[in-house]
């Protein structure tokens, strides 16, 4: 794994268009604490009248929009290469910064929610641009502490933030993997080399010794990340009980604007209904593969492993054109741009984060973080990724920065929208039967396997985790390793062997400290596959109105959201279809299979 240093410029993102150079940047986080100071100067104590009101809203609003690139570009620079020392001071610095400010201007809140309703009703009939945010305001007034109280809590900002960087520090940082060796050969590991590859890996003997070469290494750091978790779910146990919340899913639910039915609705269905459909699938692997038996460390191999091509990064923006060109002429803009101008990165290197992700900072455009492996899949990965660029592209061009932004339960959609549409163009666009079975077999293995599955079942588990600590229990390695292992045999039953080291795969997922996150992939996908199914149907009619639901932000309910978009998520219905429609893809990858077995 090279160093970052060592990756070639043109597969990096350029930060030079948050802030051209550093001197910039350390001005601009001079210029916030000042301006910080001001607000505060002028507006603690004085907020009496709806017309106050409007002033230091908008006041507070420029300087969210001033903080927004400076947090962006620290978090950022320290993303793609955690070991570097001035990215780490870098980081910690704006965190200290930036808990000063929120501390001093906590009293913005505390003194809105003193005045009578009545006043921010004036406020929010005199200003439309602030009136979602004045009523999101008033919704959260019950859960609102003394001043005194919320000045401190959020004073200590970076250090609740300190166990996610804990966590990322070990991570990617402190654990260093050996080679392994097969048959004679060694072979180098990581964390994005055995996710990205050796996890994909058709050969089983590599595969196999890859998964047990690197649960080995993550058991050795078992402990501590298990402290680091427990300690992030202390914070958040606390807060939840100063704050007055029945139980910490209601505090954390809160912001998601979603109750506990819609939550447990999620992770009940999918684990009892699509379990069978699934099992289904490995079982097919295991066929196809000649497995003698098939594990934990099998689920994610392709099912026809010698048909998958390898794709340049300039090949896959050609299927990102062709692919999303449904979205409309605007769409196009945006994803040229994000190529000709440097917002992926596509690096592999030494610190990098795992995964992928896309940050869309307020007034700049978005930037998107993933490890280019060239595997054909990395296509519904980029075309994942863009669907959270262009969403933040049309919402930030549509709304202030205090409504961009949509609950966390409907963020994953327009992502995994875009895993559809490109599935979709795929399979219009040819008639083999082989290539046919690729892509279906991709979209179960990478699109639903990822989100309704995966992530499903790192929720399944977060919420026995969760009710522990509601209880006022706590968790350790051991507990942990217990809880994740029975969610994996209850889904898998007797199909798949759940070996040791399956257990550890609680120790890689970074949503946990994000509170209820992982579930939300599987409410995002359902929605999604609902909306990709309608513009199957209905063509532009469908199109136009996903355009709408992007471009509305954060201004409605994950409810109205959907209903926007035609989908009514109030019911089961959606969720049972869109099992349904996993089930049926899997009974055409059996048809297609003995199809071509017959050749």
């Amino acid at each position: 794994m090279i160093k970052r240093n060592e990756v070639k410029i043109e597969e990096t993102w350029d930060l030079t268009h948050l802030f051209a150079t550093e001197q910039l940047f350390e001005e601009a986080i001079k210029t916030v604490a000042e301006e910080a100071n001001l607000i505060e100067l002028n507006f603690k104590n004085k907020i009496t009248d709806a017309k106050k009101v409007l002033l230091v809203l908008a006041d507070y609003k420029n300087l969210n929009e001033k903080m927004i690139p400076i947090g962006t570009y620290a978090s950022l620079a320290y993303s793609v290469d955690q070991t570097d020392d001035a990215a780490q001071m870098r980081s910690a610095k704006v965190g200290q910064v930036f808990a000063k400010i929120n501390a001093d201007l906590s009293f913005i809140t505390s003194e809105l929610l003193q005045l009578e309703e009545a006043i921010l009703i004036e406020a929010k009939n005199l200003s439309p641009d602030f009136a979602h945010y004045i009523e999101k305001l008033i919704r959260k007034k019950s859960y609102l502490l003394h001043p005194d109280a919320e000045k401190a809590l959020a004073a200590f900002g970076a250090t609740f933030d300190a166990p996610y960087e804990l966590y990322n520090t070990t991570k990617l940082v402190d654990i260093q993997f050996e080679q392994f060796e097969v048959n004679g050969k060694t072979y180098p590991l990581s964390y994005n080399l055995f996710e990205g590859d050796w996890e994909l890996e058709s050969d089983t003997e590599i595969r196999r010794a890859a998964f047990e070469a690197f649960s080995t290494k993550l058991r050795q750091y078992q402990h501590t990340t298990a402290k680091t978790y427990d300690m992030h779910l202390k914070i958040e146990k606390t807060e939840s009980d100063l704050r007055g919340y029945k139980s910490i899913f209601d505090f954390l639910l809160f912001n998601q604007e979603v109750d506990r039915e819609l939550y447990n609705r999620q992770i009940d269905l999918i684990t009892a209904e699509l379990a069978p459909h699934m099992r289904r699938y490995a079982k097919l692997l295991q066929k196809v593969h000649g497995l003698e038996n098939m594990t934990f460390a099998d689920l994610k191999i392709s099912l026809d492993p010698t048909y998958e091509p390898r794709i340049s990064i300039e090949e896959s923006r050609a299927y990102m054109k062709k692919g999303l060109a449904v979205m409309g002429e605007n769409y196009q803009k945006m994803l040229d741009r994000a190529f000709d101008e440097r917002w992926i990165d596509f690096a592999q290197n030494h610190g990098k984060s795992t995964g992928a992700f896309c940050s869309s900072p307020y007034g700049y455009h978005p930037f998107i973080l993933i490890s280019w492996t060239s595997r054909m899949n990395e296509v519904f990965v980029l075309a994942h990724e863009l669907g959270h660029a262009g969403h933040f592209y049309l919402a930030n061009a549509e709304q202030n920065v205090f409504n961009a932004r949509p609950s966390l339960y409907f963020i994953e959609a327009p992502s995994t929208m875009n895993e559809m549409l490109m599935a979709n163009y795929l399979l219009e666009n040819s008639n083999d039967t082989r290539f046919k079975r690729w892509v279906i077999s991709t979209i179960v293995a990478r699109t639903y396997y990822h989100n309704f599955v995966t992530h499903l079942l790192e929720a399944a588990y977060q919420r026995k985790v969760y009710e522990i600590i509601d209880e006022g229990g706590s968790v350790n390695a051991s507990i942990l390793n217990k809880l994740k292992r029975s969610v994996l045999q209850d889904f898998w039953g007797d199909d798949v062997e759940i070996i040791e080291g399956a257990e550890l795969t609680w120790m890689r997922q970074p949503h946990y400290y994000m509170g209820l996150y992982p579930y939300t992939y599987s409410a995002g996908l359902t929605i999604a596959t609902q909306v990709s199914q309608r513009i199957l149907r209905e063509g532009n009619r469908a199109v136009e109105d996903w355009v709408n639901v992007l471009k509305a932000g954060g201004t409605k309910t994950p409810i109205e959201l959907a209903q926007m978009a035609g989908v009514d998520i109030t019911t089961d219905k959606p969720l049972r279809d869109t099992i349904a429609f996993i089930g049926s893809l899997i009974d055409q990858l059996e048809q297609l299979t003995e199809e071509i077995d017959h050749i």
